[in-house]
């Protein structure tokens, strides 16, 4: 009687034990956000809907400039960010960073100014708004500038560190005009704004997806791998819930359900089927880099880009 005992309370004990490893601890993540903006929304939507509790993932968004998340997620103070242009950039100058997931295929941004500004001389002498020195808005403005027939030095850039403070600062009035993405540039219009020019297709520079060390890729790609699959959810939940989307855009960034649609139109229209990043793309945005800095004629985008990691079928 007392071996019975014995053996049923050992087995009690393996089946609770084998319980307690059953249930493991969700993994932490961090991502490193500049502001809030409309091409972030399939992190916003992976946090809101439940995706990544569901793989086991624990999200914790982190807003900082876009000039430290490089230097942050080498120093292991955030997992991965969003500016694939950033991460490239940062790359080829040696850090370690590796692109793992493009979301998109073009970008949107667009040089919104004020209503007194008519004709491109009419910017000389006045201030811009960007994210920042070398950042997509920056390299984008470049090329809106010479389209212009106009100078670098003939206007002055104020760098805000993220789209939303510059729709701000131009609305506020400190600055002639800024560098926006939807939904900030119909936001600036229904303010008396005016939308300038469109800069989106006048260079190669990749928008968002998601950077992280070669560090993380060699010690956590089942964690790499989580955070891709959700990501990839969410983009499958815009496209297919379109008036829930919308409100979506609506409540987080404050515009007219109008606004709301058309940020939405622009969103899906962008969104990338298989997560890969046109090497075109990456060699046009070297030729850009280079303008700054010396680099290899023959560097191969390839070095910069680990899609291994996407799943299946993509």
């Amino acid at each position: 009687m007392q071996i019975n005992f014995l053996v049923i309370m050992l087995a009690l004990c393996l089946a609770f034990s084998g319980l307690a490893w059953s249930v493991e601890s969700p993994q932490k993540i961090r991502i490193g956000f500049p502001s809030l903006a409309f091409s972030y929304l399939p992190f916003y939507v992976a946090q809101e809907k439940g995706f990544l509790k569901k793989v086991g993932l624990e999200a914790e968004y982190i807003q900082m400039q876009t000039s430290i998340q490089s230097q942050a997620v080498i120093n292991g103070n955030i997992n991965f960010f969003p500016s694939v242009s950033t991460g490239l950039s940062a790359a080829v100058s040696g850090l370690p960073l590796v692109v793992v997931l493009n979301l998109y295929n073009g970008t949107p941004w667009i040089l919104v100014t004020s209503k007194e500004i008519y004709r491109p001389q009419d910017l000389i002498g006045k201030k811009l708004a960007i994210s920042g020195i070398r950042t997509s808005p920056y390299y984008f403005l470049l090329a809106g500038l010479k389209k212009m027939e106009l100078q670098e030095k003939d206007v002055a850039f104020i760098s805000t560190g993220g789209t939303a403070t510059s729709f701000a600062t131009l609305t506020s009035g400190q600055v002639a005009g800024a560098v926006l993405t939807p939904p900030f540039d119909d936001k600036a219009v229904s303010l008396g704004f005016k939308k300038f020019l469109f800069l989106g297709d006048l260079v190669d520079i990749p928008y968002v997806g998601l950077v992280t060390s070669q560090a993380e890729v060699k010690g956590h790609r089942d964690r790499i791998q989580k955070t891709i699959t959700v990501l990839f959810e969410a983009v499958s939940w815009l496209r297919a819930n379109r008036a829930e989307s919308a409100k979506m855009i609506a409540d987080k960034f404050k515009v007219t359900p109008s606004e709301a649609e058309r940020t939405y139109e622009t969103l899906t229209s962008m969104l990338t089927k298989d997560g890969r990043l046109n090497p075109k793309v990456v060699r046009g945005y070297l030729d850009i880099l280079r303008q700054d800095r010396p680099l290899p004629t023959d560097l191969e985008p390839q070095k910069f880009l680990d899609f291994s990691m996407l799943p299946s079928g993509r």
